[in-house]
């Protein structure tokens, strides 16, 4: 004989009742969302359209994002009246170097700090972190002193050396490498690894997801410093992009507002920043999440 067991009914009714309150939210919440995009993302689109505008367009439209007309004089004057080709060559010499050397030199630290056991490794990771806390701008005077006194002032030693190791930087790859499972590196200690072997072979390879973190910040922080390059270079022939940006914005050509020379170089010193960050995301957020995965 079937026993019959008493089932609470699906609540059809209250379902009802909260799904035009649930679409009501979600249209709310997707409307704030498009709002606020649009203010983030209409000073880009102003820069855009004032870069291909005339000079009288864009002094008396300044705030329109429809040009009229389109002209690529902007960026004809800045290839040919001004040093961008050179301000883009120092830059990209520079954001290199320190690029590949946060992230030689960081990993190096952040792995020493994360597995090495050694007298004073608690204070020199105090330290670290001390320095995240100081403000950039308190540094300026003590970067001028240390550069003039070593002799590396208005060189491209001076541009490069004083930014090839970061605390933020040390900091990641510490917090990365503490994840890493000790017993990888027992493994290749029984097989005769030294520690640096163990180090460039076994844990460097786990930590892509770091990397790739470390490799955008750093070429985004660098290739965006100014206050660097204004204590550390004097000399025009050494200027990096925001420095020559910043020569442009004061006036250095004469006057008039020459918003369409001005945000053209702004709009193409932004590019490499922007193609890197939408490259190595992809990749970034893809171990993370076969990380997450595995975990």
């Amino acid at each position: 004989m079937a026993v019959l067991t008493d089932r609470p009914a699906p609540p059809v009714a209250r379902r009802a009742d909260r799904g035009p309150r649930a679409l009501v939210n979600r249209f709310l919440g997707y409307a704030i969302l498009i709002f606020f995009g649009l203010v983030f993302l209409y000073p880009f689109v102003i820069q855009i359209a004032n870069s291909v505008k005339t000079e009288p367009d864009a002094a008396a439209h300044p705030l329109s994002p429809v040009p009229d007309p389109v002209t690529l004089a902007g960026f004809e004057r800045i290839f040919a009246g001004t040093n961008f080709p050179l301000w883009l060559g120092n830059s990209l010499l520079v954001t290199v170097l320190v690029t590949l050397g946060r992230v030689f030199f960081d990993s190096l630290a952040g792995y020493a700090l994360a597995r090495l056991r050694f007298r004073g490794r608690a204070g020199i990771f105090a330290a670290v972190i001390a320095v995240m806390a100081v403000p950039g701008v308190v540094l300026l005077i003590p970067k001028f002193l240390v550069l003039k006194q070593l002799g590396l002032y208005d060189s491209y030693a001076g541009l490069v050396v004083p930014l090839l190791a970061d605390a933020a930087g040390v900091f990641i790859m510490k917090q990365f490498f503490e994840s890493v499972p000790v017993s990888i590196e027992e493994a290749a200690r029984i097989d005769g690894a030294g520690v640096f072997r163990t180090f460039w072979s076994v844990v460097l390879p786990t930590a892509k997801p770091a990397l790739i973190t470390l490799t955008i910040l750093s070429f985004q922080g660098s290739w965006n410093e100014f206050p660097h390059s204004l204590v550390a270079v004097q000399d025009p022939g050494l200027f990096t992009l925001p420095r020559g940006l910043a020569d442009l914005v004061s006036g250095s050509l004469g006057k008039g507002t020459q918003y369409p020379l001005k945000l053209g170089a702004a709009l193409l010193a932004t590019i490499p920043v922007a193609v890197l960050f939408m490259i190595f995301q992809r990749y970034f957020v893809r171990d993370a999440n076969e990380g997450a995965d595995k975990g």
